[in-house]
């Protein structure tokens, strides 16, 4: 009876630990063993739309007119009419040269001609007498041949006298030195009491017309080539806006615009000048001034933008993306993508308005895996060099085109 009772408890104890383990087991069966859903992913739907293509070059600012100040005559400088970084007009006294030598050649030279002048009146009449006396043979041929020829002598005369009046007058001219143009004008070389002295090699001084002002930019030919292959000869036309960027990072209140592209390339940078020419009133930009230009080179109409964080590159270079295909399954796309605008890239070729590109998740697919795409939290901002015209084909807004990249 004794080991009757010590092999029932043995039983129920055994009875007892199945049941748990079994028990256990059932738990976690199936959340251990079932497949894996759809990995989340945020898309963004593509929409075409105008895009500016624009480009910053580095440049200088150069004077629209200069005019180096240069006696044309020499002299003693008596007087200094101008303020040193002033504002002159075109036609004002800047220099005094002593004019007195000037003044008595002048005056020689008036003379001289009034002198000529009554000479010639005399053997004209003379030359007239003699023409009518020869007629009647009151005088002989030679006398009337040699008062016809004085008077030619004396009609060269006169010419002469006023040639040389007419020089005096234009070297007493010359001893008032004026401005040609109206500008700014920079330090004097001279004071008073200078002697100056035709074809010094220093100038007096100089004036510069800074409103308005060039600004010379230069850019590489191979880029200027691509973007006319790219699209057409609109790239880089005259007359197109530039904006002008200081050197403290602001912004010049006047856009300026562009004047023309060289059509030589510079043998030693493989660059071709371009000139822009920007209002400048309050005279923030002066000559030597580094700058940047930022203008507008071509227009892209129907342009698809793909944010950047989509876009990865294979180990031939080639640029992917990754796109929710038929099926919400993810598919690979080899895409065309050669420049960026603002945070985007500008995609060319690979992939066409309203795929659905994915931007978040993509460490958690791969090519042919489905999907659960939903809107992407964080969407591109609207790039500044794009236009806010949209082409039919788009969306009417970028806040619409953002709504609209939810998945269906």
């Amino acid at each position: 009876m004794r080991i009757k009772h010590r092999v029932l408890p043995l039983a129920v104890l055994l009875a007892l630990l199945g049941a748990v383990l079994t028990g256990c087991s059932g738990q976690g069966g199936p959340a251990q063993g079932g497949a894996p859903g759809p990995a989340e992913v945020g898309v963004v739907t593509l929409a075409p739309r105008s895009v500016r293509i624009e480009r910053e070059l580095p440049g200088r600012a150069s004077p629209f007119r200069v005019a180096e100040i240069r006696p044309q005559v020499g002299g003693i400088v008596q007087k200094r009419l101008f303020a040193e970084g002033g504002e002159v007009k075109a036609g004002e006294l800047l220099y005094q040269i002593n004019p007195e030598v000037y003044q008595a050649a002048f005056d020689s030279a008036k003379a001289t001609l009034a002198k000529a002048e009554a000479n010639l009146m005399t053997l004209k009449l003379k030359a007239e007498r003699y023409k009518e006396l020869v007629a009647i043979n009151g005088v002989s041929k030679q006398e009337h041949d040699d008062a016809q020829a004085a008077w030619l002598q004396a009609q060269a005369d006169v010419a002469a006298a006023k040639a040389a009046l007419e020089s005096a007058r234009i070297n007493l001219a010359y001893s008032r030195i004026t401005s040609p143009i109206a500008g700014v004008i920079g330090k004097s070389s001279v004071t008073e009491g200078a002697l100056l002295a035709v074809g010094q090699a220093a100038p007096l001084a100089t004036v510069q017309q800074l409103d308005p002002i060039y600004v010379d930019i230069s850019q590489s030919s191979a880029e200027l080539l691509r973007l006319k292959r790219e699209f057409g000869q609109q790239a880089g036309k005259a007359g197109i806006p530039v904006q002008i960027v200081l050197e403290d990072g602001s912004t010049h209140a006047q856009p300026g615009k562009l004047e023309f592209t060289d059509v030589t390339v510079d043998a030693g940078t493989g660059a071709v000048s371009l000139r822009v020419l920007v209002p400048n009133p309050k005279h923030d930009l002066l000559p030597g001034m580094f700058v940047r230009a930022r203008l507008q080179q071509a227009e892209v109409k129907d342009a698809l933008l793909v944010p950047q964080q989509a876009v990865s590159r294979t180990p031939k270079g080639e640029a992917t993306v990754m796109v929710v295909g038929s099926g919400d399954k993810a598919e690979a796309r080899v895409v065309e993508a050669s420049r960026t605008v603002g945070n985007q890239w500008l995609v060319s070729k690979g992939l066409a308005a309203g795929d659905r590109v994915i931007v978040e998740g993509l460490q958690k697919v791969q090519p042919g895996m489905p999907v659960k795409p939903s809107a992407a939290n964080t969407l591109p901002a609207v790039p500044a060099d794009v236009s806010g015209a949209s082409s039919p084909a788009s969306a009417p807004s970028a806040a619409s085109a953002a709504s609209a990249s939810a998945v269906k």
